[in-house]
């Protein structure tokens, strides 16, 4: 009887996305096997490439678990077919992996993020009887370091910080092994062939070697000594989190007054036992990316109260890296792990420059020789009262992710982003690949740091820039960068990339959206300070639909730093400078000074900032006297609003036309700050009555632009209580609501807001006509 044969499909298959440092050749090995094909599979400067030869029903399985199996760290972003041509490797009798393709050219893959230690690594490490047992950089393909260590792309060992380290035989036959975890783990290692930990002092000398330094790291902290611990993306400055001395201490010597400081726990019990954790906040917690979580203090936390003074949340964090589980579990208690670094300076990552910018500090040096290749900070996340998460800080897990352009730029683009909270962005292609966190660019230690990471991003790339795209602030250190680069140049508007940039994440037109941009400080389109505005979007045009009544900030920058100023600069618009000078307390020479400079317009420039009007209620309401960092004061009156327990009363805004033609519409304060000097209340009572007002306020502007989809950005949008409130109200009335997820609302995002600004060619904010 005739037998029948189904023809075999030969197929080349291009997955892209994060597909390099994830697992997924050893992936997709595990599947081809499975399913009975053969062929390769290999890294390229493109993502993955491969070859499959089989039954079609096989694959085709093969291409259902690409798009959707793929290991947890992977996000594919495509799966491309096509025909194999005669220039393609053969198939071949069995199923491999190939070496990775080594050409010269612009790399489009995904960098892959850093990851936390998995749970299949923390056995192992606590695993007496495991060979690793106890060993400070165990990893596999699920996790462990990737972009801190990459030199170049595509990902492989040799282009890897880990060249240095040659895998011993035990190693070299689980890397080689398709049913070993450590299959193609790029950093795998152990005592035997891998990085070592080392205990030394500020002069380098050593303290203890890899069989004795977390025993003695562990006897430095129990007697309230501090410490650098050198983890995955840099330093950590250390001390025991329950020493109030000890942490007094780190506050001075960092020169850090009031912010917080970031507490380390060996696990979510004990985190439980000083913050309230809720289930997705957990999940944050023991997520691959690990960030710092802002949760609720509880009141009976024993830790110091110097690590968050006034403030009700805490920044918790779990041990991400074997060495910090480690240390927590031989200390027994939870430990501050804050940036290695002085207030406002980059995070060190060498241990010759740790040891130079932090004599003074710390006073031992836990660290170890695996080079970082980037110097990434940790994440932080913190969740908002109706259980959304809103990215304070885009850094270790998290970047540098690409995001997907809506078309092709048409040449390699630099983004220089912002002057606070700065990062950098490359686009090319149709992707734009977004620094990790690099920080405020206020001295020169940040500047290098911002400077090497634009070098790096491009090399990283193997690409150059033909445009720099910038701030439109003459000031900022990043707009100077780019007037020295000898490149052409661009520059867009401030809030304008903070919308775009919410655009970006959602995949959606310049068209019929209306943003809510609130922040500190922008620099406007006439010259002013903005940062209360509402732009519109019809047909890739911009337009100042409305802004915040403007004020005067007397002292500029003085202002920013003493709220109570900021208060008088509405007090001298509202015409009662005198009462509201009397009740802040303000000596008569200060308050003779401040009038004068106000009635002659010296050294107070106008704007029209939301994030300076929280300052003026904090200082009202007796909140908070003065931002010794960035958001001080708008989070005490966040704090105080989610204090109040009772009412629904709100201070009244009025949304009334713009008589200057600057926009078409103006947010006016003066009913609500007249209305809480008028009647002594409850300060939280009132906190929480601001926040509605302002409320809705943006939901009466939103209904007079006559759009129905609406973008909440800018730092403002940090405090979860107003992200909200204006977001329930916009739904409750029917709009669309865009929020940030995979970006954060501050300027974290202006880099790649610049981008698909200059994707677009829209970087001007313009008056209404």
């Amino acid at each position: 009887m005739p037998t029948t044969s189904t023809a075999l499909t030969d197929v080349l298959v291009r997955v892209r996305g994060t597909v390099q440092g994830v697992g997924f050749r050893p992936f997709v090995h595990r599947v081809a096997l499975q399913h009975g094909l053969r062929g390769w599979v290999r890294n390229d400067l493109h993502g993955v490439l491969l070859r499959a030869v089989g039954d079609p029903g096989a694959v085709e399985a093969l291409l259902h678990a690409l798009r959707h199996e793929a290991p947890p760290a992977a996000h594919v972003s495509g799966v491309e077919r096509a025909d194999p041509t005669d220039a393609d490797p053969p198939a071949g009798a069995h199923f491999t992996i190939s070496e990775s393709e080594l050409t010269f050219g612009a790399a489009h893959t995904a960098t892959p993020a850093d990851l936390a230690l998995c749970g299949d690594c923390r056995r192992e490490l606590l695993d007496p009887d495991n060979r690793r047992a106890g060993y400070p950089f165990i990893n596999c393909t699920q996790c462990g370091p990737r972009y801190s260590i990459i030199e170049q792309l595509p990902y492989d060992r040799p282009r890897t910080t880990m060249r240095a380290f040659r895998m011993c035989p035990a190693c070299d036959r689980e890397y080689r092994n398709p049913r070993d975890r450590r299959y193609h783990a790029e950093p795998n290692a152990c005592p035997v062939c891998g990085p070592q930990l080392r205990l030394t002092d500020v002069a380098g000398q050593l303290l203890g070697d890899a069989s004795t330094a977390i025993d003695d790291a562990v006897a430095a902290l129990q007697a309230g000594f501090i410490g650098a611990v050198k983890g995955v993306g840099g330093f950590h400055l250390v001390c025991d989190a329950t020493n109030e001395t000890a942490v007094a201490e780190l506050r001075r010597r960092k020169h850090r007054e009031e912010k917080p400081l970031a507490v380390m726990f060996a696990d979510l019990a004990a985190v439980r036992a000083h913050a309230e954790v809720s289930d997705s906040a957990a999940a944050l917690l023991h997520s691959p990316a690990a960030p710092i979580v802002l949760v609720p203090r509880r009141s009976d936390s024993t830790l110091a109260g110097s690590i968050a003074p006034g403030n009700p949340w805490l920044g918790v964090l779990l041990p991400y890296a074997p060495v910090h589980v480690l240390l927590l579990r031989a200390l027994g208690r939870p430990i501050v792990a804050t940036s290695a670094n002085l207030s406002e300076e980059p995070i060190c990552t060498d241990d010759a420059e740790a040891r130079d910018r932090l004599a003074g500090i710390a006073e031992f040096f836990l660290t170890h020789n695996r080079p970082i290749a980037r110097p990434v900070d940790d994440s932080v996340v913190r969740e908002t009262p109706a259980g959304g998460t809103i990215l304070l800080r885009r850094a270790r897990g998290y970047a540098p992710a690409p995001l997907a352009l809506p078309g092709a730029i048409p040449q390699v683009t630099l983004c220089v982003g912002g002057h606070m909270k700065n990062t950098v962005a490359l686009a090319s292609g149709d992707q734009v690949i977004v620094s990790p966190h690099i920080g405020d660019l206020g001295n020169a230690a940040s500047q290098a740091v911002f400077e090497r990471t634009v070098t790096m991003l491009a090399d990283l790339h193997g690409t150059r820039p033909a445009l720099v795209v910038h701030d439109k602030h003459p000031d900022y250190a990043s707009t100077h960068f780019a007037g020295r680069s000898g490149l052409p140049t661009l520059g867009v508007q401030h809030h304008l990339a903070h919308l775009l940039a919410c655009l970006l994440e959602h995949g959606l037109p310049a068209d019929n959206v209306l943003g809510i941009v609130w922040d500190g400080t922008g620099y406007g389109e006439d010259g002013t300070i903005w940062g209360g505005e509402f732009i519109l979007l019809k047909k890739r045009r911009a337009t100042r639909f409305a802004r915040l009544r403007p004020f005067r900030l007397p002292g500029g920058e003085a202002a920013v730093r003493d709220p109570r100023r900021v208060a008088l600069g509405l007090a001298h618009e509202m015409g009662n400078f005198a009462a509201v000078a009397a009740r802040l307390g303000l000596k008569s020479a200060d308050q003779l000074l401040l009038e004068q400079m106000l009635e002659r317009r010296l050294n107070s420039p106008l704007c029209s900032s939301g994030g300076r009007l929280f300052d003026a209620v904090g200082a009202l309401l007796g909140l908070c006297h003065r931002n010794t960092f960035e958001g001080q004061v708008p989070l005490h009156v966040e704090a105080a609003a989610a204090r109040a327990t009772v009412g629904n009363d709100t201070l009244p805004f009025a949304v009334v036309p713009c008589t200057d033609g600057s926009a078409m519409f103006e947010v006016d304060w003066a009913p609500a700050i007249h209305q809480l000097l008028l009647e002594e209340r409850n300060a939280d009572e009132r906190a929480a009555e601001f926040h509605r007002g302002l409320a809705g306020a943006m939901l009466e502007v939103a209904i007079q632009s006559g759009v129905s989809t609406v973008a909440l950005t800018g730092g403002c949008f940090q405090n979860a209580l107003l992200h909200d409130l204006a977001g329930t109200a916009l739904r409750q009335a029917g709009f669309t609501v865009l929020a940030h997820h995979r970006l954060s609302p501050n300027d974290n995002s202006i880099a790649p807001g610049q981008a698909l600004a200059a994707l677009w060619g829209l970087t001007t904010v313009e008056r209404p006509s």
